[in-house]
């Protein structure tokens, strides 16, 4: 079972500029609470308590503010600052040490997530024990996204292409991955490609080589979203906005995970309100506890 997962919070978000001058694009608010929460709370739903964040460089404080060790809701939380972005695959470089021997999750830091069945899901992808496994999800345009061919019956990749000028599939790669330890290996193996940095797709090729590279689909209903651009980080909040509204249950609330997974109580779930103040956030975990 994978008990480590890191967020790659890095980059610069040149395509929300200039709202990501001042602040990292995952400390934005997705409605009411901040980007970084989603990708946590997708590592906390496959079980998942012991992460790394990687930040650019200077903006360690800004996180630090908002999650100082993640004891309050029950993880393991420890940082790495990168000088400057070198692709996906930099981030098991920059983490070897808090990896160690074990296997290991990744998650983008503007990766979202939805799905009624997703925390099954993320729980069987994270007993991986050998090989590589991604997640993929069923899109109009595949033309614009990494995608994948697989074998209906093994699941395995048969081939992956980053923007296919020619039809491939519609299954996009999504930002979540789950990797055995020889990613660390893998990763510092790679040369840069043309643009300067490690690609992901030459990381997965390396599993894919060994016939170690298998998929899971969000499957029909579920949701994933990238809020790289100005268009769709507001098309995410839309989203979430109406969901919560409608069923009053609220998204990547991660006190909630953590009280269900039994790493926090009653005492955490108090220091938290306080943390946050008097807000609607705090509302909604009074209303947890009233209920538990």
């Amino acid at each position: 079972m994978i008990k480590k997962g890191i967020i790659l919070a890095g980059g610069i978000g040149t395509r929300m500029s200039p709202l990501t001058k001042a602040v990292n694009k995952q400390l934005l608010p997705i409605y009411d609470k901040p980007l970084i929460y989603y990708p946590l709370s997708i590592l906390m739903l496959a079980k998942i308590k012991n992460i790394l964040i990687i930040v650019n460089k200077g903006q360690l404080n800004q996180y630090k503010k908002l999650i100082p060790s993640g004891k309050n809701i029950g993880l393991n939380i420890s940082y790495k600052e990168q000088d400057k972005p070198r692709g996906l695959p930099d981030a098991f470089i920059l983490g070897e040490k808090f990896i160690n021997k074990s296997n290991v999750a990744m998650i983008l830091g503007d990766n979202f997530f939805y799905g009624q069945n997703l925390s099954k899901l993320l729980i069987n992808c994270a007993k991986i024990k050998k090989g590589a496994k991604i997640i993929l999800h069923n899109v109009q345009n595949p033309e614009l996204f990494g995608v994948a061919k697989l074998n209906p019956k093994s699941k395995k990749i048969i081939k992956i292409v980053e923007k296919p000028k020619k039809f491939i599939s519609n299954n996009a790669i999504t930002g979540l991955y789950f990797f055995d330890n020889n990613v660390v290996e893998y990763a510092k193996k790679l040369k840069p490609s043309k643009r300067g940095e490690l690609e992901i797709i030459d990381l997965l090729n390396q599993y894919k080589t060994k016939n170690n590279l298998t998929a899971e689909s969000i499957g029909r209903g579920g949701a994933w979203l990238d809020t790289g651009s100005i268009s769709d980080y507001y098309k995410t909040t839309a989203f979430v906005q109406a969901v919560e509204n409608r069923q009053g249950l609220k998204i990547a609330c991660l006190e909630e995970i953590s009280l269900l997974n039994g790493w926090i109580g009653k005492k955490e779930i108090l220091s938290q309100i306080n943390f946050y103040g008097n807000c609607e956030y705090s509302s909604y975990l009074k209303r947890l506890l009233k209920t538990k």
